[in-house]
């Protein structure tokens, strides 16, 4: 079956452990998703999910592979947009590759569909949430601090 995939990889300097934790502790993603609250253990089998500020729940799933400092993915499905709720489950991956001083890190999102709205919507998220990941760990601030897209 054909599938819609995402892919955004940047280097940012810092450690594996640094950029592992800004990616799964509560109030770095906050920073980094703009005031969305990303909420998880990051265990395998466990249920995360995004509530914007007012609330409303974004998004949810479950994490299917966690191995610190080097890959997280996880299930994930639109809550609030009808069309992409229907299109169900795609799956969001970290991962993680030291590079000389850096780490690289890659983000992958697909859809087990052709032409996923949703995939196609993310595409225009994940290089703001990942210049804020990169700009937070390297200068202790990100570059946007509202959601243009709420």
């Amino acid at each position: 079956m054909a599938k819609s995939t995402f892919v955004h990889e940047t280097y940012i300097r810092t450690t594996p452990e640094k950029l592992w934790s800004t990616l799964t502790t509560t109030d770095s993603l906050k920073r980094v998703w703009m005031g969305t609250r990303i909420e998880s253990d990051w265990k395998v089998g466990s249920p995360w999910r995004a509530i914007s500020p007012e609330g409303t729940l974004y998004d949810s799933g479950e994490v299917v592979e966690s191995i610190p400092n080097q890959k997280l993915a996880f299930k994930w499905v639109n809550e609030w947009v009808p069309d992409f709720k229907a299109e169900g489950y795609s799956l969001c991956q970290y991962e993680m590759e030291p590079v000389g001083e850096a780490v690289k890190l890659t983000i992958t999102h697909s859809a087990e569909r052709p032409d996923s709205k949703f995939i196609a919507a993310v595409t225009g998220a994940w290089p703001m949430v990942a210049s804020n990941i990169k700009s937070l760990l390297e200068t202790g601030k990100v570059v946007l601090v509202d959601n243009p897209r709420h």
